[in-house]
């Protein structure tokens, strides 16, 4: 039962549309398979992202003349939803390619912009975003990975950690300390798949979105050129905080399609199984449960949406995006658990897609900020507002 969409153009419902049908063609067959496989070693669905590529989906908010879809963020992000709603990983995956455009879509030159971002953006391409490190996730300005500077450009050398399609992506949005002036000594780089001593661990065991491969990368005085260099040195703080209130938007629309996928799950279950002569959705106490699991869902949804609309207006929305993925992963939670409760012990079995969406949903709750980090960021901006 897909979710009633409200789209601001026929074009838009369109691309909800295609989605639906890559989705029912491409992803929905291979969503079980492939996760379970991938819980043995690794199995990673480039082929899946290909064809998301050659739809377009994995560009679509960047402008048209540099091989985006030029479409609003809220279409973007309602097409995430979509995906998420067949499988997470896949829609984890878009969204971090999408974050890894960003700081050459928005701080790169239009030289820059001209010679990269029609690659990035050709579909025939994936990004990894190198941000965290080991001993650097919440606190990014304690990173120690680091870009010296050389004749020829740079050297970089380090670590980064918990990094989405290590080993399988065409370049890395890398961000290296290049002074040691805490926050503001952290500068931007784009370093090719091909460079050389560039490096990756062993693949991550997670608890779920297997189809999601997470590695080590290892810089071994890689070099780096200067034209790969985004933005101005010393920028890189300001560039990935800014590409993070983004990413937070593609987390909440992932989260509330994972959500929206167990609900429907659980909704299909309780109007087939039948207990003491009639179906279980006819009891009052798990029919509460399942309306509330729509508010939930509901209520994640129009979080997200408001945001995107504030960002496609040009106007501030970082805390706007901290409560949606605040709200969005929360309700992911919240939703996925009790739609185990609704399968009762079926749910707890691997032969209902129940069990995946929790083990999925509780990552939502870390990445790309924590819930705590989020509650952070929403405290601060509101009281900044009335002092």
């Amino acid at each position: 039962m897909p979710a009633t969409r409200l789209m601001p153009t026929e074009i838009g419902d369109d691309l909800i549309e295609m989605t639906r049908t890559i989705c029912d063609r491409v992803l929905r067959p291979a969503v079980d398979e492939t996760e379970r496989a991938a819980e043995g070693g690794e199995v990673f669905p480039r082929e899946v992202f290909a064809e998301l590529g050659e739809a377009g989906l994995l560009s679509l908010p960047y402008p048209e003349e540099l091989g985006g879809g030029g479409q609003a963020y809220e279409v973007y992000l309602q097409v995430v939803e979509e995906i998420a709603s067949v499988w997470m990983s896949v829609a984890v995956g878009t969204s971090v390619h999408g974050l890894t455009c960003y700081p050459v879509a928005a701080f790169g030159t239009p030289e820059q912009q001209q010679r990269m971002l029609p690659e990035m953006l050709s579909g025939t391409q994936l990004g990894a975003y190198a941000l965290s490190e080991p001993l650097a996730g919440s606190d990014v300005g304690s990173m120690t990975t680091r870009a010296t500077r050389t004749d020829d450009g740079w050297v970089v050398r380090g670590r980064k950690a918990w990094i989405s399609h290590a080993g399988h992506a065409d370049f890395y949005t890398t961000f290296a300390r290049t002074s040691d002036d805490g926050g503001r000594g952290i500068t931007c780089f784009v370093v090719p798949a091909d460079a050389p001593g560039l490096t990756f661990g062993t693949p991550e065991r997670k608890m779920g979105l297997h189809g999601d491969t997470v590695r080590e990368v290892y810089y071994e005085d890689v070099p780096v050129a200067d034209d790969h260099r985004v933005g101005e040195i010393g920028q890189g703080m300001t560039i990935a905080l800014s590409a993070l209130d983004a990413g937070r938007l593609g987390i909440a629309a992932a989260s509330t399609g994972l959500a929206q996928g167990a609900l429907d799950a659980a909704a299909r279950y309780a109007a087939e199984r039948q207990q003491f002569g009639r179906s279980i959705a006819d009891n009052q106490g798990l029919a509460f449960l399942l309306a509330d699991m729509e508010a939930a869902v509901t209520s994640a949804r129009a979080t997200y949406l408001h945001a995107a609309r504030l960002r496609d207006a040009g106007r501030a929305f970082g805390r706007q995006a901290a409560v949606a993925k605040l709200v969005a992963t929360d309700a992911a939670m919240r939703v996925t658990t009790d739609a185990i409760q609704v399968l009762g012990g079926a749910g707890y079995t691997a032969d209902f897609p129940v069990e995946r969406y929790f083990r999925e949903a509780k990552v939502t709750q870390i990445f790309e900020g924590t819930n705590q980090i989020q509650r952070l960021v929403i405290s601060r901006d509101l009281l900044r507002s009335v002092r």
